[in-house]
């Protein structure tokens, strides 16, 4: 028996603060990555260039609570002509740093007992019996809760710090999937076991980047929606629903509570690591918020688009079609939309920051099947004002000309399998013409040349009248080039025969003939389009 005297008072509860702790990553303008406390992270948020987390829907999520609290202490522009004022003039974010400062300490506590930050001290009970290891708190982990029969993985004895649970416990909120949870409902009601989906989940989130932390904030605040101050800091704050009965949506009280909503209820057990630090070692999660949300309201960074029956939806990650062959509805967004984050970014003065784009629209998805995570698709677009109109034209054809060229290739490698296998099976088609469709290796070939278009497309700059036609058909040509090699590539596997030989020659012949047709894109020819 230990002769150690039982622990105090302060030892026996774990506290941990991420206003006043180093929590979240963040890269310097000089380079340096270091962790900050979400008060430094405001109050020097001009001299950090980006958060720097372990994912980019991680990213995403803590700006979201970073633009909550600037909310909630009404740190944001009260109209579009006051935002157009902060963002030229580099609003100082230093007012949400003190407001956050000045917050009771229990509010932020993340291991308070009856109001934890950001969770649900309800599910303590059933912690104790149902909770897991902590790989079902980070969604690129988790799977779909239930990845082996036995839910092993999830019982692996594998801690998190504390900062690492908490930036995973926001992505939770915005990201998480729909799914069944793991737990019982007996005791707080059958609901808690529906996971219903996070606010971002089965959307695109366009996040528009400047060239600080603190630009981007500002960037992406606007004229708030509702009274300040209703920050979401613990489901025990606040009206919330009961488990007992199907939850109904309720519309957001104001933008700080959009921001901070808690799409889920968890729960964190704290404990020690082998050097004294926190750790979180079990973890728990049920259902949590759903929300009435208003396009024009809850919605402003949404590109919405068309389905196949009519219907408007926000642009959605595709696991069939990469994420920068829709670039071009970005453009069209900042183009013509009449409210909301793009016609703000539309309404900013030109200014050439020396080399590159001012601002990137930063696009962000969650691939899922049903419930099962994927993976993150992700991807930054230059944007500056005055050109939305020449970054569309790029963009669109660009990925017109990419499109074109990847149907020739398909067209060569089924002309090919035809020819060099005429007696194929209706059930070997698809992997003959598969080991010949040079289309695999093309699309991730293609998508480096089309950031180059645009990048080019950029700096070119408004005062040149054109600066998207000469670009466009340099990138068609190297596209050209590219996939030729690729697909002759893919016919010399065919062993050396009279037969191959000639399925050889019929697919370049239909490939080159496809390039060269009057329906080809113009600057397939050479030529430079007249759209």
């Amino acid at each position: 028996m230990s002769d150690a005297p039982p622990p105090g008072p302060a030892e026996q509860r774990i506290s941990w603060d991420p206003r006043r702790k180093p929590c979240i990553p963040a890269v310097s303008v000089d380079g340096a990555i270091a962790h900050h406390s979400l008060c430094a992270l405001l109050a020097g948020a001009d001299e950090l260039a980006a958060l720097d987390c372990a994912s980019p829907g991680e990213n995403v999520a803590v700006i979201e609570h970073l633009l909550a609290v600037c909310f909630a202490s009404g740190t944001c522009p009260s109209s579009d002509e006051e935002w157009r004022a902060w963002v030229v003039g580099k609003q100082d974010l230093a007012p949400a740093a003190a407001w956050l400062a000045r917050q009771p300490d229990d509010a932020w506590d993340l291991f308070h007992p009856t109001a934890p930050l950001v969770q649900n001290s309800l599910l303590a009970a059933d912690l104790v019996e149902s909770g897991t290891g902590t790989a079902q708190l980070v969604i690129e982990h988790a799977g779909d809760y239930n990845q082996h029969f036995d839910h092993h993985h999830l019982e692996l004895d594998n801690p998190l710090p504390a900062a690492d649970a908490f930036r995973a416990t926001l992505t939770q909120h915005v990201y998480g999937p729909y799914g069944r949870a793991r737990m019982s409902g007996k005791r707080l009601g059958a609901k808690v076991t529906n996971l219903a989906a996070g606010r971002l989940t089965g959307r695109i989130r366009v996040v528009a980047l400047g060239q600080t932390l603190g630009e981007t904030l500002r960037l992406n605040l606007y004229p708030a929606d509702g009274p300040g101050d209703s920050l979401n800091t613990s489901w025990t704050t606040g009206e919330r629903r009961t488990f007992r009965e199907k939850a109904k949506p309720r519309v957001p009280r104001s933008s700080a509570d959009l921001h901070s909503a808690l799409g889920r209820s968890v729960l964190l057990r704290p404990g020690r690591g082998p050097q004294g630090q926190i750790v979180v070692d079990r973890v728990l999660i049920g259902a949590g918020e759903i929300l009435e949300l208003d396009p024009d309201r809850h919605l402003q960074d949404a590109v919405f688009s068309k389905t196949t029956n009519g219907l408007k939806k926000p642009l959605w990650p595709s696991p069939s079609r990469a994420l920068w062959q829709e670039a071009h509805a970005l453009y069209s967004a900042v183009r013509d939309d009449r409210i909301g984050l793009y016609a703000r970014l539309r309404s900013l003065p030109y200014e050439r920051r020396g080399t590159g784009a001012p601002y990137q629209l930063w696009a962000v998805g969650l691939l899922a099947n049903k419930s099962l995570p994927v993976a993150w698709t992700h991807g930054a677009y230059p944007y500056a004002p005055g050109m939305a109109a020449h970054l569309y034209r790029a963009s669109r054809r660009g990925s017109d000309i990419a499109e074109y060229i990847a149907r020739s290739l398909k067209n060569a490698a089924v002309l090919a399998a035809e020819t060099a296998f005429p007696a194929m099976r209706g059930a070997d088609e698809a992997g003959q013409v598969a080991r010949l469709d040079a289309r695999w290796a093309f699309w991730p070939a293609a998508e480096d040349p089309f950031h180059e278009l645009l990048d080019e497309v950029v700096d070119r700059g408004p005062e040149d009248d054109d600066p998207a036609s000469e670009p466009l058909v340099a990138y068609a040509q190297g596209l050209l080039a590219t996939a030729r090699t690729q697909m002759l590539q893919r016919l010399d596997t065919l062993p050396p025969n009279d037969r191959n030989h000639r399925a050889r020659a019929r697919a370049v012949g239909r490939f080159d003939e496809d390039m060269s047709n009057d329906w080809a894109p113009a600057e397939l020819r050479g030529e430079i389009a007249r759209d």
